[in-house]
């Protein structure tokens, strides 16, 4: 009998040219260009799974790891993805590929896969531009006439006054049915910044602040191994404290919900860990009686990923669905893909029952934005 095996494993660089650009709160630098890395995993049988996220660099060397193993070994290619992770770059867009492909071998789709809870999510906008005033409550309106039940806002603004007047005027605009949150983005930098991160006291001083707007929860408040502050914080407030999306391993997410650190944990499964890493994960929090709702700033293969995730093994009340129109869409984001994914008119994604991921490239537009790196320009 044939035994079905991977027999080949390619990696490609694409780059969406962005005319506007996208100013992105975290980014001092519009970005001009939005990079795609495509991971493509194929069987013996001619069945191919996709992922999509970090770069891919340096994974070369560890291609030989995987070529003519089992696909359907799923804990295996963790672990050794998880070695990966320590001697190279982030290597989880395979990991994403991979499970693509065991859905399309089991004929499952990957949110039953992961421990099939639900086939659908609800979503929350989240928000990537620091717009006037009058911008920041048109979006709001805009996202609420869509069917969004809660929305995120980006601090780091100027200044503090700045911040929460942008708050206000979304808190007004989306009125007091819709559910806000607070992305402070302290937990990591972008590589040229080297400004520190806020301690305690800091961030103490602008949860007091939003705590009047009734935010649901306040995102990355400090740097992420700050484990002393975030227990401080939980107990010096009543909001949630919401972080995790860059912690890398899973001894750190142990040391974060044994210093009882946050209420909301929030990695993503192409930037840590994985969706099988996630999907053990996500047990933990739940156990611990937390919420499990990863980042998702990428494009939608992550996206459907983290999805996938959270529907099949989580428990959490909505996702972030990066949306800033007109200089984010779903149309940018997921310009891999042949169709998009969007929420529906009560903010749910429907994930459906086609096996793994759900979705396909589009190779027209793939082979038009074919680059040689993963830059933004």
């Amino acid at each position: 009998m044939t035994t079905n095996r991977i027999v080949r494993i390619t990696v490609s660089q694409h780059r969406l040219p962005l005319d506007p650009p996208f100013p992105a709160s975290w980014d001092s630098r519009p970005r001009r260009a939005f990079p795609a890395t495509i991971v493509r995993v194929e069987d013996s049988a001619g069945r191919v799974g996709i992922g999509s996220g970090d770069a891919m660099y340096g994974f070369d060397d560890y291609r030989d790891l995987f070529i003519g193993a089992d696909p359907l070994d799923l804990e295996r290619h963790s672990a050794v993805l998880d070695n990966i992770n320590f001697h190279a770059g982030r290597p989880w867009p395979l990991d994403v590929a991979l499970w693509d492909l065991a859905g399309k071998i089991r004929g499952e789709p990957c949110w039953q896969m992961a421990g099939g809870r639900a086939s659908r999510v609800r979503a929350y906008a989240s928000s990537g531009v620091h717009r006037s005033l009058d911008g920041m409550g048109r979006w709001a309106e805009h996202c609420v006439a869509r069917g969004f039940p809660a929305l995120k806002v980006r601090f780091g603004r100027a200044s503090l006054a700045d911040d929460l007047a942008a708050l206000a005027a979304v808190r007004e605009a989306a009125g007091d049915g819709i559910e806000l949150m607070v992305d402070c983005n302290q937990g990591w930098r972008m590589p040229w910044d080297t400004q520190a991160p806020w301690n305690v006291e800091q961030a103490l001083a602008v949860i007091r602040e939003v705590e009047r707007h009734r935010v649901y929860w306040v995102e990355e408040p400090l740097h992420r191994g700050d484990y002393a502050g975030h227990a401080q914080l939980r107990q010096r407030t009543g909001v949630r404290i919401a972080g995790g999306e860059m912690t890398r391993d899973p001894h750190e997410f142990g040391a974060l919900l044994a210093h009882d650190c946050l209420d909301v944990y929030q990695p993503d499964v192409v930037c840590s860990l994985g969706m099988e890493g996630a999907r053990r994960l996500a047990a933990q929090i739940e156990a611990h009686g937390k919420v499990f709702t990863p980042h998702t700033w990428g494009n939608g293969i992550g996206l459907a990923a983290n999805l996938h995730v959270v529907a099949g093994a989580g428990n959490a009340p909505f996702v972030e669905f990066p949306y800033d129109p007109p200089e984010w869409t779903n149309e940018r984001r997921d310009f891999p893909l042949t169709r998009a994914i969007d929420i529906d008119a009560q903010g749910f994604i429907e994930l459906g029952q086609a096996p793994g991921l759900g979705l396909e490239l589009d190779d027209a537009v793939l082979a038009a934005t074919a680059a040689t790196d993963s830059r933004y320009e």
